[in-house]
């Protein structure tokens, strides 16, 4: 079975490999929308796969060094696409989350993407 739960956060980026014309190579904002999606079995006592709080809990640490900043400025980020972005904070959650199974990046309504821990992702 799977949960998931959803957090926002605000960050400003740009994205320095695009060419200059290109919108998102200029600085910019976002409400990012990120959803951390746990797998695990069914515990029968507690009826639950893991308690919400601890998915908070684990949350914490990267809502603080991501919101309200420029993400560009974080240090693995230089280059902070939705994509990498993903693969960022999956680096940050799964030791405390095992159970992990996706982390999704929304960085507007309608454009996001999904990483599922690929062993070997390309920068």
């Amino acid at each position: 079975m799977e949960i998931f739960q959803r957090f926002s956060l605000e960050a400003a980026r740009r994205l320095p490999r695009l060419p200059p014309e290109h919108p998102c190579a200029r600085m910019h904002g976002h409400s990012f929308q990120v959803e951390v999606r746990v797998a695990g079995a069914l515990d029968e006592r507690l009826g639950w796969v893991v308690d919400f709080a601890e998915i908070q809990q684990a949350w914490a640490p990267v809502h603080a060094a991501l919101d309200h900043r420029c993400l560009n400025e974080v240090e693995g980020l230089s280059n902070p696409t939705s994509e990498l972005l993903a693969i960022w904070i999956w680096q940050r959650l799964h030791p405390a989350l095992p159970g992990l199974v996706a982390v999704t990046v929304m960085e507007t309504a309608n454009s996001g993407c999904e990483y599922r821990g690929d062993p070997s992702p390309k920068a």
